[in-house]
């Protein structure tokens, strides 16, 4: 039996070729997709640990990154420096001080970092040197860009007043993926600077080198001994494992979400194969039934099949594999800007687990997808197989009650998943079932998929009958065998949902926060201060009062408003209290209701948000805890969660008698006049911004233009991943239509003897093609709408549904080219057969 199997592995070598290349390419996803998350990983790794590897102790403060962190102090420095275990130390300091962009307005959501670099310290000038004096600066790489600066150009800072002084640009330093640095960037400046910009005493950060003839370890118990406690001492190696453990967390969950494309690779890969061994193992029913009459068991026939699943499975697996690393490679070189990484810094990280599991993942699904072809051609009697044709008895095309009740069951639950889900308050559960809905309905369409086919042909056959007998022929050949079109199409059909799905989730998405932008949040631009992070709430800056009065005089400015809010803290639980004064509450700025009208807030009545309604509705009376004390208001209304009506919303009136002390706006809210001209409207809102450097201005326009931006991005992104498994499914199709042609070599030479010219055998083909892609993309794209509003439908309670229709007629068409570029080589293959020589053939 085993020269059986290699016999006709020899044999079958050319039918194998597609099926192979189907199992390479997921193989190269999921090894690529290990080798570029491990490639990536270590480059991170590499550039953080290499700021800290070289250090032989780093102290920090255990209050690190918390409000009430408290520096290290000046005493401490010295005492480590006087360590004979110490050969050199210095302090790092480290706060937040805001830089200008070449607008004036402050760079960033929140400030910079301000860095002091020391002697020994972490890091170097990536590009030209450090700063010597205290006018002078090295901004952080990611920084270059935001502010359009240049080494040898002057940049604006503000110190702890508000302040500007001009520095200039000496050069840049890399500070890779270490928080807060990536985030937000950093500019270095002269320790004295930082304290002057700032107003911090102390050290963010004391790096250590051991003298000669002390370890690292030594060094580190000195330090910590005079450090004492509320300090953190640990060795340069503990302290760079500690920031290439928080650099990997967003790596992890890249290689997540990749795996999660490549085991959809991988699923269509092996639908193809499955299709694949269904068809060859029926065209090999005569063989394998004479080697059943010649004494083989269905036991040795069995593990035949299964060899030779496993031998195919395995040599595309190693190929994939192989071509895996080298696509985990390309990704890191081009995509390396994208993750802040330095081309020359990657060095190609191969384990043995990513080829392991590409391997193991490729060869399995190979085996398990040839296991129930190999179990069906163990169940057809030997003389029976030998008496008829053996592909119609093994792809028997009857299509029975019980695959229609199956398949009715199947939709059935998925249509009861749906309706459950729909009816349950927007969020993570609804949608997880959704999901579990979509795939009963793939089951569905396995299922349904011989039925559908017909269908799909009967309804274009008189259409075909007018085009031409080819047409015709092609009608008839996939009406003919139900269950070959239909295995071949849903490998499209899986990756056509998934792709339509997605669009139309992002389509709902932005349209539903354009509406909610537009209807709840009816103005042109904000001004706010810039977000200073662990603020308290009695230092946070407000907008200035001339501010207001600038704009509510220019009569470029329709509605000018402000926000004041106060969170108040209860546990672990914090309540935000606002109110909007200015504004007229429920046409100014409004939310969706639940319960009661937004307009109706007055003295004496709260709006809230349905997460801190706590069940309560319109007219109940709510006791809201002020911090200072309790206040009974009665409810006006109850909004939707996420809104801009957020937390506890009372009239201005009441805020001030509860907050007397804040008088100042946290926002200002600015809208054109309807009859000004926008460009008017944004000079008035910078002039009126102009003698306040902190101040940020946004536009909602550009908002709203942004976000469609990352939108749009995620969609292009998503759609380039789920292309491969479109890739996979046309090789499926064109591996069917090859197979096919083969099986039918003798009825298309007979056709050919009849008369039908070889372009017309062509267009058989490529008609028989496009039917199978156009179904299955039509299915997909049917399904990919479906879920695509249910999966939004049950992530957002208001959505406002969006069908892209330019995309989804982009699907379709390229079905349609799809299924024709699959037809190109089998059907070039059935028009150069000889006539002569196929009629011969037994």
């Amino acid at each position: 039996m085993l020269r059986v199997t290699l016999a006709s592995l020899r044999r079958n070598t050319a039918r194998y070729v597609t099926t192979v290349l189907a199992i390479v390419l997921g193989v190269v996803f999921v090894s690529g997709t290990m080798v570029f998350s491990d490639t990536l990983e270590g480059a991170f790794e590499t550039r953080v640990m290499g700021s800290a590897e070289s250090l032989s102790a780093a102290v920090h403060s255990e209050s690190d990154g918390e409000r009430d962190y408290e520096p290290l102090n000046a005493d401490i420095l010295a005492e480590v420096r006087n360590l004979p275990e110490v050969a050199a130390a210095d302090g790092m300091v480290s706060d937040l001080a805001p830089v200008l962009d070449a607008d004036g307005r402050p760079a960033g959501f929140t400030p910079p970092a301000a860095v002091s670099v020391g002697d020994p310290g972490r890091f170097e000038a990536a590009d030209g040197r450090l700063p010597e004096s205290d006018d002078e600066v090295a901004i952080s790489s990611n920084m270059v860009d935001s502010l359009g600066a240049e080494i040898g150009d002057d940049v604006m800072v503000l110190d702890v007043d508000s302040a500007k002084h001009e520095v200039t640009v000496v050069g840049t330093v890399d500070f890779g993926v270490e928080q807060p640095y990536a985030a937000n960037g950093a500019v270095v400046y002269t320790e004295d600077a930082v304290r002057a910009l700032t107003g911090i005493d102390g050290y963010h950060e004391i790096d250590v080198l051991a003298a000669d003839g002390y370890t690292d370890a030594q060094v580190t118990d000195a330090v910590s001994d005079v450090a004492g406690g509320g300090t953190l001492v640990r060795t340069g190696d503990e302290f760079a494992e500690a920031l290439a453990e928080n650099a990997g967390g967003d790596v992890a969950l890249l290689r997540i979400a990749l795996m999660l494309f490549a085991l959809v690779a991988m699923v269509v890969a092996g639908i193809v194969i499955y299709n694949t061994f269904a068809i060859l193992i029926a065209q090999r029913q005569r063989d394998l039934a004479l080697l059943r009459c010649m004494g083989a068991r269905r036991g040795q026939v069995f593990r035949t099949v299964l060899a030779e699943s496993t031998v195919v499975g395995l040599v595309a697996s190693l190929l994939g594999a192989a071509l895996g690393v080298g696509a985990g490679y390309l990704a890191v070189t081009v995509l390396a800007g994208l993750f802040a990484v330095a081309t020359d810094d990657v060095a190609l990280v191969v384990s043995p687990t990513a080829l392991l599991v590409g391997l193991v993942l490729g060869t399995g699904v190979t085996v398990c997808s040839a296991l129930f072809p190999a179990f069906r051609a163990t169940r057809v009697p030997p003389l029976v197989a030998l008496r008829g044709s053996a592909t119609s008895m093994s792809l028997a095309e009857r299509v029975g009650w019980k695959r229609l009740t199956v398949g009715a069951v199947l939709s059935a639950v998925c249509a009861g998943l749906v309706t459950f889900a729909l009816a349950m308050p927007a969020g993570e559960v609804p949608l997880v079932m959704v999901v579990v809905a979509g795939i009963i309905a793939f089951g569905a369409v396995v299922v349904l998929g011989p039925m559908l086919v017909r269908w799909a042909v009967r309804a274009v056959a008189p259409l075909f009958r007018r085009i031409g007998i080819a047409s015709e022929l092609a009608a008839d050949n996939v009406r003919r065998s139900p269950k070959r079109a239909a295995t071949a199409m849903i490998a499209l059909t899986v990756g056509a949902t998934l792709i339509t799905g997605y669009s139309v989730v992002s389509a709902s998405l932005s349209e539903t926060t354009q509406k909610q932008l537009e209807d709840n949040f009816p103005v042109d631009y904000g001004i706010a201060p810039q977000f200073i992070p662990g603020q308290e709430p009695e230092e946070e800056a407000t907008v200035a009062p001339e501010v207001r009065s600038a704009l509510e005089a220019d009569d470029s400015v329709g509605t000018v408003f402000g926000q004041r809010s106060v969170t108040v803290v209860d546990g672990a639980m914090g309540m935000p209290i606002s109110s909007y004064p200015g504004a007229t509450v429920g046409s100014d700025i409004t939310a969706d209701p639940i319960s009661g009208q937004v307009s109706d807030l007055a003295p004496g009545k709260v709006v809230l948000s349905e997460g801190y309604a706590e069940g309560l509705e319109a007219g109940d009376d709510y006791v809201l805890d002020t911090g200072e004390g309790e206040v009974t208001l009665e409810i006006a209304a109850v909004v939707g969660d996420m809104q801009n009506l957020w937390g506890a919303v009372v009239d201005t009136s009441d805020f001030e008698d509860i907050f007397p002390d804040v008088d100042g706006d946290s926002m200002l809210y600015v809208s054109a006049a309807t009859d000004a001209d926008r460009s008017d409207t944004r000079a008035a809102v910078y002039d009126a911004v102009a003698d306040d450097p902190l101040l940020q201005v946004t536009s909602l326009a550009e908002a709203k233009t942004e976000f469609e931006d990352i939108l749009s991005i995620a969609l292009y992104t998503i759609s380039g991943m789920l292309a491969l498994a479109i890739v996979i499914a046309l090789i499926g199709i064109a591996n069917t239509l090859t197979l096919s042609v083969l099986e039918r070599t003798r009825e298309s030479a007979l056709l050919r003897a009849l008369g039908l010219g070889r372009r017309s055998l062509r267009r058989m083909l490529a008609v028989e093609a496009v039917v199978l892609a156009f179904t299955g993309s039509a299915i997909g794209v049917g399904l990919g709408v479906f879920f695509g509003w249910a999966a939004s439908s049950a992530l957002l309670s208001d959505l406002v549904f969006s069908l892209p229709y330019g995309q989804v007629a982009i699907f379709l068409l390229a079905g349609l080219v799809a299924g024709l570029l699959a037809a190109v080589i089998p059907a070039r293959r059935a028009a150069s057969t000889s006539i002569t020589a196929a009629l011969a053939a037994d």
